[in-house]
C-alpha cells in the first residue's frame, strides 16, 4: 500500500480532532482514502455508512467507490454504499439506512460529492439531514464548496451540526446574500415572486465560522492547463428558433407564475434548440486535424447532442455533464470540449478534473464552443462570478495555512 500524501496527512492531522468535517479536496487530490484513513483512526465505529452519487456506487468497471475503499483495505467493521439520489426516489431505502445508523451504537456518515445536498429544499437534502442526526461522527467530501452560489454552504454546515453556523436558512440570506425581490401580480389575489442574488456580504465571517472544520487541497501538478475558446455561428434555422422561445417566454407572464422554475426550463429549450447547429461540427472536425479524437473528451448537457456526437466522432470519449461529470479518471486524454455550457459551474470544474489529476504528465487543454447568442454571454458570466468567489475563498485558506 503507497504511503499517504502531505496533503492526505494534513487532512487527517486537522479533522481527527473533531467529531464532523469537511475535505473540499480536487479531484486527484486522494479525498476518498483520506476520509477512509481517518475513520480508521475513531475507536468504537461499528458501522459506516457511505452516501455517493448512484454513479459511483454502482459502477462496476473499476473505478466506483466500492472499488476505491477495498483498494485502502476497507473498514473492520461493517459498510454500506447508498447512491444518494436513491434517498428520494425510495422510501424503503431510506428508512432502512435510518433503521442501521439507530441501531449502531458508534456509526460513521459519509456523503461524497457533497454539492448533492447543496439545495435546501430538496427532499433529498432534508432526509440526508435528517440521517445526520442519527451519527455523531460525520464527513463531507467534495471538490468545492459551492456551485450555484453561497447559499450551498448552508445546507452542507446544517447536515454537519447546526451548531456550525447557528443560523436558519433565512438568517444566513440576511447575513451574507443581498437579493432582490421581484414580485408580480395577476388578478386581485394572485401573485407570483422570485428572489435574485446580487451580491456577498461578510464572506470572512462566514470563513471564520467554519474554517476549523474545512479542509481545502488544490491539485498541484508540473504541468500546464490551456483555455481556448472558440467562437461559432447558429445556422439560420436554429437562430429562429432561439428567438421565437424567447419571445414565447418572456412575454407570457402567465407561465412565469405557473412555473417557479421558468427561467431555467425557458434557457433549457433555448440552449437545446441550438446545441446540434452545424458550425459547432465543422469547427471539431477541423480541431480534430491538430489533436486526436482518441485523447479527447466531448463534454456534452443534452442526450441529442451526445448522440449525435457519437455518430460523428467515434473516436472520442463522449460523456454526459450531469451523469459523468464525476468519480472518473480518464488520464488516456488530454483534451476536454465543452459542448454545451451548464449553469453548474462545479459540473464544468469536475469534468476537468477526469484529466486534470495525479498521474496526468501531459499539459491538459479545454476548448469551450460559445455561440453567438445573449444566452452563451449569460452563462458564462454566471460561471466566471462562481469561481471568482472560490479563488476569494482559496486565498482565505492560503493565508491561514501561512
Amino acid at each position: 500500500m503507497s504511503e499517504l500524501l502531505t496533503q492526505q496527512l494534513s487532512a487527517i492531522d486537522k479533522l481527527r480532532h473533531y467529531k464532523v468535517g469537511a475535505l473540499f479536496m480536487r479531484p486527484g487530490t486522494g479525498k476518498s482514502r483520506s476520509a477512509i484513513e481517518l475513520i480508521r483512526q475513531i475507536e468504537g465505529i461499528d458501522y459506516v455508512l457511505w452516501l455517493a452519487p448512484y454513479n459511483s456506487v454502482h459502477r462496476d468497471d473499476g473505478t466506483g467507490i466500492r472499488t476505491e475503499v477495498a483498494k485502502w483495505g476497507g473498514f473492520d467493521c461493517p459498510v454500506e454504499f447508498i447512491g444518494i439520489e436513491s434517498l428520494s426516489s425510495s422510501d424503503r431505502i431510506f428508512l432502512e439506512a435510518t433503521r442501521r445508523l439507530e441501531a449502531a451504537s458508534k456509526p460513521f456518515l459519509v456523503v461524497d460529492e457533497s454539492l448533492k445536498i447543496k439545495n435546501w429544499q430538496a427532499k433529498r437534502t432534508k432526509r440526508i439531514i435528517e440521517l445526520g442526526q442519527r451519527a455523531d461522527y460525520k464527513l463531507i467530501l467534495n471538490g468545492t464548496p459551492i456551485s450555484r452560489n453561497l447559499l450551498d454552504v448552508w445546507a452542507q454546515m446544517e447536515f454537519l451540526s447546526p451548531l456550525i453556523l447557528r443560523m436558519s436558512i433565512a438568517e444566513f440570506k440576511n447575513t451574507f446574500c443581498e437579493y432582490t425581490r421581484i414580485t408580480k401580480r395577476f388578478g386581485t389575489y394572485k401573485q407570483y415572486t422570485k428572489e435574485f442574488i446580487t451580491a456577498y456580504h461578510n464572506v470572512d465571517y462566514l470563513y471564520s465560522l467554519i474554517h476549523h472544520y474545512v479542509f481545502e487541497a488544490d491539485l498541484n501538478l508540473s504541468i500546464h492547463q490551456q483555455h481556448i475558446d472558440i467562437d461559432y455561428s447558429l445556422d439560420e434555422d436554429a437562430l429562429e428558433e432561439y428567438h421565437r422561445l424567447k419571445e414565447l417566454y418572456l412575454d407570457n407572464e402567465k407561465l412565469q407564475y405557473l412555473n417557479n422554475n421558468i427561467f431555467l426550463e425557458m434557457t433549457q429549450k433555448m440552449q437545446h434548440g441550438y446545441c446540434c447547429t452545424d458550425e459547432k461540427f465543422e469547427l471539431l472536425e477541423r480541431l480534430f486535424k491538430s489533436i486526436p479524437q482518441k485523447e479527447t473528451i466531448i463534454a456534452c448537457k443534452f442526450i441529442r447532442s451526445q448522440e449525435e456526437c457519437r455518430k460523428r466522432f467515434p473516436q472520442a470519449t463522449v460523456l454526459s455533464l450531469q451523469k459523468e461529470a464525476m468519480s472518473l479518471n480518464l488520464q488516456h486524454c488530454n483534451n476536454v470540449v465543452f459542448w454545451d455550457k451548464t449553469w453548474d459551474w462545479a459540473l464544468v470544474d469536475q469534468m476537468k478534473h477526469r484529466i486534470w489529476r495525479t498521474g496526468q504528465t501531459r499539459d491538459c487543454r479545454f476548448y469551450n464552443l460559445n455561440g453567438n447568442v445573449g444566452l452563451e454571454k449569460l452563462m458564462a458570466a454566471n460561471n466566471d462570478k462562481k469561481e471568482k468567489l472560490l479563488q476569494y475563498l482559496k486565498v482565505k485558506t492560503l493565508k491561514e495555512a501561512l
